[in-house]
């Protein structure tokens, strides 16, 4: 690739507008914490319950109250698909756990099929790719989740891309889930896992090295193990950051605490994403924005954290290097759109 006077674009310098036309991959999206504030309203004002108009003051519960039917859920994922398609996101990875909504009845294929409905709906007419990722909490009894895991290879091709794992870290070890992700591997599924925020490092070694999980969520505090850092950099296996829903979960203290920066110059493949927009209050280009200004990437690298999200994305080799090909051609496209290299050349952004 031939050097280009944008690559050195950098921090607050680069436009919004580039930010915004950038494609992206967002493949940490949990379903329940990406509504829009209005859609929990509506939903949950149709089954006659009350919930902060203020969308600071809205809950997990509050959400949860409005998913409990196929016809909420399947608009909830549609919108979830919009909103993404939006801000440039051509592959999504939605994050859904079925038990969280049948409490009024629906099964879990029930919840993975409304779902599916919805992303479909949002992605046809456009470049989107969204898939689901069924996902088990690591409070709950491993069993459920092995039913989970069951439930994600009988739905592959049918809009699962993957089965996941999360929640509380401390004292729920993601061992106890092993035959979860045992399952999904034996049936070719890949599988990710939320680990090294409560649990530290050794989280992190029991996801990937016990239960094989492939892509690891968060994974804020492996800088504190040299060598497992030196494993998944040799070893390729992605990290889902999440910069905004870290912060508002007090995974770091402050945004310039969090790793990105020292994980992105070891080399780690490391990708943004959204995790829980509406938590969060962000968006993939916000989170772009806050990339680029918080640790000063160049355009460059920013490019380089979207690329790394099209290869770790759940999806067969050939359409991976297909958008990877597709974002290339993107890139240099949104330069020339912008002028980018004339006004770097001009001293100005």
């Amino acid at each position: 690739m031939s050097y280009r006077p944008s690559d050195l674009l950098r921090g607050a310098a680069i436009p919004d507008a580039v930010l915004r036309a950038l494609p992206k991959a967002d493949l940490h999206a949990s379903f329940a914490g990406s509504l829009r504030p209005s859609t929990v309203q509506a939903l949950a004002a149709r089954v006659g319950v009350d919930v902060p108009s203020d969308p600071a003051g809205l809950t997990e519960e509050h959400v949860l109250v409005g998913l409990q039917s196929a016809e909420h859920m399947e608009r909830a994922a549609r919108e979830v698909a919009e909103d993404a398609a939006d801000n440039g996101v051509t592959v999504m990875e939605v994050r859904v756990c079925p038990l969280l909504h049948g409490r009024e009845g629906l099964s879990p294929e029930g919840v993975v099929a409304a779902v599916h409905w919805g992303l479909d709906a949002a992605a046809k007419g456009t470049a989107l790719k969204a898939g689901i990722v069924v996902t088990g909490l690591r409070t709950d009894p491993p069993p459920q989740n092995q039913e989970l895991a069951r439930l994600a290879v009988a739905w592959r091709d049918r809009g699962v891309v993957g089965f996941g794992l999360g929640g509380d870290e401390d004292g729920f070890p993601a061992d106890d889930h092993r035959e979860s992700f045992y399952h999904a591997k034996n049936n070719n599924l890949p599988s990710t896992c939320n680990a090294g925020v409560g649990g530290g490092p050794g989280s992190i070694h029991a996801a990937v090295h016990r239960c094989g999980a492939v892509r690891i969520g968060h994974a804020v505090r492996l800088e504190e193990d040299q060598a497992l850092l030196d494993f998944i950099n040799d070893h390729r296996i992605p990290l889902e950051i999440c910069l905004s829903s870290d912060l508002a979960a007090g995974a770091v203290a402050t945004m310039a605490d969090h790793p990105l920066r020292r994980y992105h110059a070891a080399g780690l493949r490391v990708c943004l994403n959204t995790d829980r927009t509406l938590f969060a209050d962000t968006d993939m280009t916000r989170e772009l924005r806050l990339a680029a200004d918080t640790f000063d990437f160049t355009l460059l690298d920013l490019e380089d954290l979207v690329l790394a999200g099209f290869k770790s994305a759940f999806l067969p080799e050939r359409t991976a290097r297909g958008l990877i090909e597709n974002a290339l051609t993107s890139f240099k496209r949104i330069r020339d759109h912008h002028q980018l290299d004339d006004k770097v050349a001009r001293g100005g952004p």
